[in-house]
């Protein structure tokens, strides 16, 4: 490890990172984390990258480095490969200038806690698949400025590294000029037919079995979900998709990850965790509300779900599971609740969020943070462990993206990550994405699918023309 090469910058001009994507999309690894809601101060950056010098894939259990099989689990791999480079956090700069970027599929909580496993009903999906970027381009919002960050590795050597990073930096900035070419959206495909695994009325049987496990004692709360899913058209193009996703579902936390034979889209809300400077935040989604025309009654929806004493009880029980999930890897005494059942709307729901921070303990790295919470509590339920059980036996499939995470580990120590939810995976004849909610006693069958379809409404909206 060498950190005596210093990190070499670009500016670049600012342009909106979503219109840049046609431009590198024959890129190989090409990744993109999209602030697309800018109104917020999460939605300040967007990072994008292409061409990683490095892979950590999980596929079946196996750990895998650059196709070479790693006898050690994923979290072990993870914080390994994130420590063989390094170099100064920057605290006045942006919280990130290159590191890994990939996601963790829910099914790596066999690896936290012994559960049943289903068999594969996509094995191209990897239960992992992180890489590593040694260049990356920032882009700043708030100052409409873009910048290029290049670390030159892997070369550990000083003056071979510094002589990589001047070379990479300018080998992305020549895919980032203006091309003069339309980048702009194009239709994606005519209006899909879509199938859920579950009809309504078995949907409402296994509400009704949680709620039984609720009133036995089992557990209070489990998020539970159904699948859509649609054949697509021959030529559908993801890229196109994803264009047109992220301008009606704007939100902080987007992604669009490109891999050989699949694609994520997310636009996902919510926060799973982020490490800066040691201070650990973890912002919980809990409570639902569609958004509405009308302003009088998008208000009265508003103020209904910010009194609602059943969305307030599952927020809080969330709150608790995260301030236990935080307390294994954060000083004694330092987690706090500093924002508890806040209300945010978005451009299809309003959401009761909470925030939930802590010190992370002296000698610990963000992936220890990251293991200690997942999946996260809002995606699963309470008791933890229990509640995955009850999921897996309600809804007999595997989740893969879907409620795990996407985001980056920096090499300067930093992380962000969302809660992959609102995220749809894309092969090529097929797309899919889960929608639900947590249930608790106090919920009513018919609501939570009602819930559940509120949710899926704008992503079926995005698959529009």
């Amino acid at each position: 490890m060498n950190t005596a090469s210093p990190l070499f910058s670009q500016p670049i001009a600012y342009r909106d990172p979503g219109n840049i994507l046609r431009q590198l999309r024959h890129l190989p690894g090409l990744r993109f984390l999209d602030s697309a809601q800018r109104e917020t101060s999460l939605g300040r950056y967007s990072f994008l990258m292409a061409d990683p010098f490095s892979t950590l894939i999980v596929r079946e259990g196996q750990v895998y480095r650059d196709e070479v099989l790693l006898e050690m689990d994923p979290w072990s791999a993870l914080k390994t490969t994130l420590d063989a480079f390094s170099f100064p956090a920057d605290p006045t700069g942006p919280p990130f200038r290159g590191g890994a970027v990939g996601y963790l599929g829910y099914e790596l909580n066999h690896t936290v806690e012994d559960l049943p496993t289903l068999p594969a009903d996509h094995p191209e999906i990897p239960d992992l698949w992180i890489d590593l970027y040694d260049v990356v381009a920032v882009f700043d919002h708030v100052q409409q400025a873009a910048t290029i960050y290049s670390s030159g590795f892997p070369e550990q050597d000083p003056r071979a590294r510094t002589s990589r990073a001047i070379q990479r930096a300018g080998w992305l900035a020549g895919y980032l000029q203006p091309d003069g070419k339309d980048n702009s959206c194009e239709n994606p495909s005519p209006a899909l037919s879509w199938q859920s695994n579950f009809s309504r009325e078995a949907y409402l049987r296994q509400v009704e079995r949680i709620r039984t496990w609720i009133a036995d004692g089992d557990i209070f709360q489990a998020n539970f979900s159904q699948r859509f899913t649609a054949e697509l058209p021959d030529g559908f193009d993801p890229l196109s998709f994803y264009e047109h996703a992220r301008q009606i579902n704007a939100a902080p936390f987007g992604a669009y990850f490109q891999y050989p034979g699949f694609t994520i889209a997310s636009m996902s809300p919510e926060r799973f965790l982020e490490v800066a400077d040691r201070r650990v935040e973890t912002r919980p989604i809990k409570g639902t509300r569609p958004r509405h025309g009308d302003v009088q009654e998008d208000l009265r929806l508003a103020n209904e779900l910010r009194n609602s004493v059943k969305d307030r009880s599952e927020n809080t029980m969330i709150v608790d599971l995260l301030r236990n999930d935080l307390s294994k890897v954060c000083i004694p005494g330092s987690v706090q609740v500093p924002v508890l059942c806040g209300l945010e709307s978005y451009a299809s729901v309003h959401h009761l969020v909470s925030v939930v921070e802590g010190r992370l303990r002296p000698g610990l790295h963000a992936v220890d943070a990251i293991r200690a919470a997942f999946p996260g509590g809002s995606i699963t339920g309470a008791p933890k462990k229990r509640a995955m059980e009850i999921i897996q036996e309600v809804e007999q499939i595997p989740r893969h993206v879907y409620c795990g995470s996407m985001g980056y580990w920096g090499f300067d120590g930093r992380m962000d990550s969302n809660i992959a939810i609102r995220t749809v995976l894309l092969t090529r004849q097929q797309a899919w994405f889960q929608s639900g909610g947590g249930i608790v006693y106090l919920s009513d069958a018919a609501e939570e699918f009602q819930e559940s379809l509120d949710k899926a409404a704008r992503i079926f909206t995005a698959f529009q023309p």
